[in-house]
């Protein structure tokens, strides 16, 4: 129980590690658009160039992260009085499970007895008892995610780049994988991007859910059809960048594809700003 409590308070008191403490830990800030998603967020809006048409923007992507995480941020957004003009929800791959990511999901538990969002949104997952009902069970069994090493760090302040660049991070050139097959991804009618759209229409948030590209010997790309199929309302811009010299692995752009797509984004949708 003393180790419990001492772990917790010490997560409880820190907000610059990483980008779920960075929102629980704070309050009333205003946005014109929040970006949300996994690393093919992360990696693919370029917030300075938000900034730059007077945009007041963060890159809230998490790499790892499923629509489960991104729901659950945007909840504690307006638990924390967020005014939030648009949120840009990277809608694709991430379509095709509704469970939650380990890796990203074990990041919120720290704060599972201090918060009844995050109580309620993890309560019908198969370990929730355990989870919530044991003492230092959540930390001993993500030890590598939040165990010791992870305290200590945050107990000593030690700085992350996570934050950086509004949340923004760029890959750089180096070729990781440049084939992909996505051809047994089956997009599901997800109950996590139902939730950010009844979440976005309830508080007048303009919620622009976007697929983000891919490389050119992609297998399986008409997932995307069944997206917006499913879908009609996500945009498709998955083949606005295609050329592998955009890409640093088949699903992620480099710094220069990015800033090619930040900027149709920004075009197609705040041209008049």
């Amino acid at each position: 129980m003393l180790l419990d409590y001492g772990y917790t308070s010490i997560y409880l008191k820190s907000n610059s590690r990483n980008k779920i403490e960075y929102v629980y830990n704070s309050k009333n800030r205003n946005y014109d658009v929040v970006i949300l998603g996994s690393s093919r967020a992360n990696n693919h809006f370029v917030s300075e160039m938000f900034k730059k048409k007077g945009l007041k923007t963060f890159n809230y992507g998490i790499s790892g992260g499923h629509l489960f995480e991104a729901d659950l941020m945007l909840k504690l957004m307006l638990e924390r009085n967020y005014k939030i003009k648009t949120v840009i929800l990277e809608t694709d791959l991430n379509l095709s499970n509704d469970k939650r990511s380990e890796t990203v999901a074990a990041k919120f538990l720290p704060y599972i007895h201090d918060s009844e969002i995050i109580k309620r949104h993890f309560e019908n997952e198969a370990d929730f008892n355990e989870l919530y009902y044991l003492p230092f069970y959540r930390y001993i069994n993500f030890d590598a995610l939040i165990g010791f090493r992870e305290m200590y760090k945050t107990l000593s302040q030690q700085p992350t780049s996570l934050l950086d660049k509004g949340g923004y991070y760029a890959l750089g050139n180096k070729k990781g994988n440049m084939k992909n097959d996505i051809r047994n991804l089956k997009p599901l009618r997800n109950k996590y991007y139902e939730a950010i759209k009844r979440l976005c229409k309830a508080n007048k948030i303009n919620c622009i859910a976007v697929m983000t590209p891919m490389c050119e010997n992609t297998k399986g790309m008409n997932y995307f059809d069944k997206v917006k199929k499913n879908y009609p309302e996500i945009h498709n811009y998955e083949n606005v960048v295609t050329e592998d010299k955009y890409f640093s692995s088949c699903g992620h752009m480099n710094d220069a594809g990015a800033r090619l797509f930040t900027a149709r984004i920004i075009n197609d949708f705040f041209k008049t700003k």
